[in-house]
């Protein structure tokens, strides 16, 4: 395989990461008309949320300055990500579509091809919660059967929609408090399971607790709580119960997931850590049904990280490979862990392999995204004063270039990197080198980030902040 990619490249291409490879090695027939019909399930692509997909797309550096942008108007602003299911039915045809869900729970499917609305889901209070400062930021789940997604609603439920229609087959809660512990980090889903998280709002106005959900997705039994604080309740608690509050699981990806094990992975905000029953600003592996800790990690200077509001919970942990992790936060650094090192429940403090500055040395709101190539593995990183990459080789993280252009969680298709800057614009580059291919024009938002697939890209516009009931989801295709 090395002597064909040396092959490759001595033609005089350039291609980055394996979708790009095999795009180059495929006979010239096969590469002139690629196959299509990818999915986009889930915030992050994947259930470890690398951000990373090896589809082709149709898309690359050569026609995507020409691509044809459509603003589609819809009833909400969707601060976060789409996901996409090519070919489903809905109301009795078949439909490629996007599927969202706004600040204020209306979760919403676009034709991916027309650009109209094809269904909207209100949540039955609604009214009462818009223009509220209740919200959500959870992107949906999609069930692997492709008839059903999962999404969230700032009441603190999780509702199983059907695709075909929207109707909504049951409605969980999640919480005891919704109106002080907050849906913020996307829906995962794993072997029949639901996997949500939740947090507090701004201003972090107790009491709330970080906790991971795990539901049936058949039926949507509660089938088990993990408080990180509190941690012996096994079951969902009052709020007002716990002598501590905060402690928020917030990441933009919320709960990642090891696919061979099974194993959870989550990081916590500012909260108490003692390592036995509070598990504040801590990296937290858990078990697949949450019940047991199966490795746990806090900075040496936890009680400052709390104290300074600097929490590790500002990002999701971040799945390299070979069990290395990558650890973002509020005090502008990104952690190397070694799960061997974490392991257990006995509390770690320290051990980090390496520490390395975050893009801008400012606080980290986004997801880092993870590209495996044939040969190595890539970091990148966005936060409001930089992106940067690392290339993973050696247990260490070694710094391969950077910039000062501000973006959100960046992404990775058919070979190129999109990082979308909230003040507007969403960049294109080869991700190996940096070097900038073009910036689609597009409005300002927050955390919203793009997904490219199916030669289309979809990104939402809006800051959920503005509390506006009005939105737009950008569609860009060939």
């Amino acid at each position: 395989m090395r002597r064909m990619l040396r092959t490759v490249l001595a033609a005089g291409a350039v291609f980055t990461g394996w979708a790009a490879f095999i795009a180059a090695t495929r006979p010239a027939a096969q590469r002139a008309a690629i196959a299509l019909g990818n999915d986009w399930p889930r915030f992050g692509w994947d259930v470890a949320g690398s951000g990373s997909s090896p589809a082709s797309t149709g898309i690359d550096a050569n026609n995507i300055a020409s691509l044809t942008k459509v603003r589609v108007p819809i009833q909400g602003t969707v601060d976060a990500a789409a996901i996409f299911l090519h070919g489903v039915q809905v109301g009795g045809a078949s439909h490629d579509a996007f599927f969202v869900t706004t600040t204020y729970g209306k979760t919403i499917a676009v034709d991916a091809a027309a650009g109209t609305v094809l269904w909207t889901y209100t949540p039955p209070n609604y009214e009462s919660l818009a223009g509220s400062r209740q919200i959500t930021n959870a992107t949906p789940a999609a069930d692997p059967d492709r008839q059903f997604i999962y999404a969230a609603s700032p009441d603190g439920r999780i509702q199983k929609l059907a695709v075909s229609d929207g109707h909504a087959l049951w409605s969980t809660a999640i919480t005891k408090l919704a109106h002080r512990e907050k849906i913020a980090s996307s829906l995962n889903y794993f072997h029949g399971h639901v996997i949500a998280t939740t947090g507090g709002y701004i201003g972090d106005a107790p009491p709330y607790q970080g906790h991971v959900s795990i539901l049936d997705a058949s039926n949507g039994a509660l089938l088990h709580t993990w408080n990180s604080l509190c941690s012996d309740s096994t079951a969902m608690i009052d709020p007002t119960t716990c002598p501590e509050s905060g402690s928020a699981i917030w990441g933009r990806t919320g709960a990642v997931i090891d696919s061979t094990t099974g194993d959870i992975y989550v990081a916590t905000g500012n909260g108490r850590w003692d390592g036995h029953r509070f598990w504040g600003d801590a990296t937290i592996r858990l078990d697949s049904s949450a019940t047991r800790i199966l490795g746990n990690y806090t900075p040496e200077n936890t009680q400052s990280l709390d104290e300074t509001d600097t929490d590790v919970g500002s990002t999701s942990p971040a799945l390299l490979g070979d069990g290395f992790v990558a650890q973002g936060g509020k005090d502008g650094t990104i952690k190397l862990l070694d799960t061997t090192v974490m392991q257990g429940a006995t509390p770690h403090k320290g051990g980090e392999l390496q520490s390395v500055s975050t893009p801008s040395g400012g606080r980290l709101f986004t997801a880092l995204t993870v590209m495996h190539t044939p040969n190595e593995t890539w970091l990148f990183a966005a936060d409001n004063g930089g992106t940067a990459a690392w290339r993973f080789r050696d247990k260490k993280l070694v710094p391969a270039w950077q910039n000062k252009n501000a973006g959100t969680t960046p992404v990775v298709a058919g070979g190129l990197l999109y990082v979308y800057d909230p003040h507007g614009g969403l960049r294109v580059y080869e991700p190996s080198s940096g070097n900038l291919i073009t910036t689609l024009a597009c409005e300002s938002g927050h955390w919203n980030s793009p997904i490219v697939v199916d030669g289309r890209i979809a990104l939402p516009e809006g800051n959920a902040n503005d509390h506006a009931t009005t939105g737009y989801l950008d569609i860009w295709h060939k």
